[in-house]
């Protein structure tokens, strides 16, 4: 029998990359079949390597450039083009914003298919660098080397502190600075790192499963409070201490020093234990109070606790979700996918009552806290899978909303929920969205009872993809 000859895919040339669409993709065409790239500028003119065939588009990589797109602007970190973050550096911030504002647009228009009225300019984050109050990152002793790196052919340390390459679960791309959070975020990550050299502490072999230091979790708030946790594979308690003692000591203003021995596969310490070795077991978030611009309301933030990651901007963003519903004292609100009450404890003193509802029981327990931090009375919260709590009898046990205001994660609304939402029928409905896409879906589903009023796009994560988008609906 003859050895099988792969047919070879062809290379398409001199292609002119039209646009930017959904899910950071460029969009170019030949004849009448499209092409989405991860790695071109619209304006770019590439030859383009096709790897994925699909019915109705093919995926592929542009390979040779022949013109460079005027839309082009040099990337300023060191990583670009090997991390997975930040995918959008090489396009200037004023383009990003065009783009995204055009995704909103595209999505609710060509699928939604209802009535819509002119946009809102989408709101740019006042800051685009240093803009996030998280970050996690992965040890690995088997770390991804760059071309640059191979080239020389040294003695390679095999070792990375950094984050998971695009594609490869056990490849971490050593770090040397990340644009994505403020100092001291940098010095602490490279001060773990030299001092798990200089002494001899295991990185995690994720694909053999072994080795001490698993990853580094490094949280900010607006306060200027820290939180640093550092998560071990297993207990090795001299090493453990060793390490926690020199974070202590190197940077005092760590408000929140705690570890995680997770033994398990995966990464996440939702089901695990969080100790603190030294301060606070949380750390204070804030932000200024809607009703009263001389005062703040603040948000105990755990080690687990789900907060907006771009600080600043979510202030933006609730004020324009607090400025769409426009409540009033004596209305009752519902406060959807609630998470950790943040909005819910944002719009309470408007109101006459809020009700949040949540999946996760660990959340709710925190916006309970956050409302008694703050002396705020008049919440509920209710913990359970929304389709399941919002029934008809709950709503006449906590009463009938004015107001509701939703937050769904990416894939959008269940429809029983949105079934519930026409029953209730309330005057007005904020729907703020992480995905326009499903938001589309949604705002069709909703068109039954309620009209679009206003759409405001507003940027969390600048130099990617990723767009918040806040619709308001009110009752026909």
């Amino acid at each position: 029998m003859g050895r099988r000859i792969r047919k070879r895919i062809p290379i398409m040339e001199n292609v002119t990359v039209l646009d930017a669409v959904a899910e950071g993709k460029t969009l170019a065409k030949v004849d009448d079949l499209v092409i989405f790239l991860n790695n071109a500028v619209p304006g770019d003119v590439v030859d383009i390597q096709v790897y994925k065939k699909k019915r109705n588009y093919v995926e592929g990589k542009a390979i040779k450039f022949h013109k460079y797109s005027d839309k082009r602007v040099e990337p300023f970190c060191e990583h670009f083009g090997v991390c997975g973050g930040c995918k959008w550096q090489f396009l200037s911030y004023e383009d990003q914003l065009g783009y995204k504002a055009k995704q909103v647009k595209d999505n609710l228009e060509r699928l939604a298919k209802i009535e819509l009225p002119d946009f809102e300019p989408i709101l740019g984050a006042p800051k685009t660098t240093y803009y996030r109050n998280k970050l996690e990152y992965t040890f690995s002793n088997k770390r991804w080397f760059t071309d640059e790196e191979i080239a020389k052919e040294d003695d390679l340390d095999q070792d990375g502190l950094g984050f998971h390459v695009p594609g490869r679960f056990d490849k971490v791309l050593d770090i040397n600075h990340c644009y994505l959070q403020a100092d001291p975020s940098n010095q602490i990550r490279l001060a773990v790192r030299a001092y798990a050299k200089a002494n001899n502490l295991s990185f995690f072999d994720i694909r053999d499963q072994h080795g001490l230091l698993r990853n580094l979790i490094i949280r900010t708030a607006s306060t200027g409070e820290l939180m640093v946790i550092v998560v071990f594979y297993q207990e090795e308690k001299d090493k453990r201490i060793g390490l926690l003692q020199h974070l202590a000591d190197k940077f005092p203003q760590i408000t929140s020093l705690l570890y995680v021995i997770n033994g398990k596969a995966n990464d996440t310490i939702g089901d695990q234990e969080v100790i603190t070795f030294k301060g606070n077991d949380h750390m204070l978030e804030a932000m200024t109070d809607f009703q009263d611009p001389t005062k703040k309301i603040q948000f105990k933030v755990g080690p687990k606790s789900f907060y907006q990651t771009n600080s600043e901007q979510a202030e933006n963003l609730y004020q324009i979700t607090a400025k769409f519903a426009n409540i009033q004292p004596n209305q009752t609100v519902y406060d959807l996918y609630t998470g950790t009450g943040t909005i819910a404890n944002y719009i309470a003193k408007s109101a006459k009552k809020v009700v949040g509802v949540e999946y996760v029981p660990e959340a709710i327990e925190d916006a309970k806290h956050n409302s008694e931090l703050n002396g705020i009375q008049n919440t509920s919260f209710f913990a359970g899978d929304m389709k399941d709590v919002l029934t008809a009898d709950f709503v006449e046990e906590n009463g009938k909303a004015d107001v509701i205001i939703t937050d769904p994660p990416r894939a959008g609304m269940h429809p029983a929920v949105i079934e519930r939402m026409l029953e209730m029928n309330a005057e007005r409905i904020v729907y703020v969205s992480c995905n326009p896409a499903t938001q589309a879906r949604d705002l069709q589903a909703l068109d039954a009872n309620y009209k679009v009023i206003k759409v405001q796009a507003v940027d969390m994560f600048p130099h990617t993809h990723h767009i918040e988008n806040v619709v308001l609906l009110e009752r026909k």
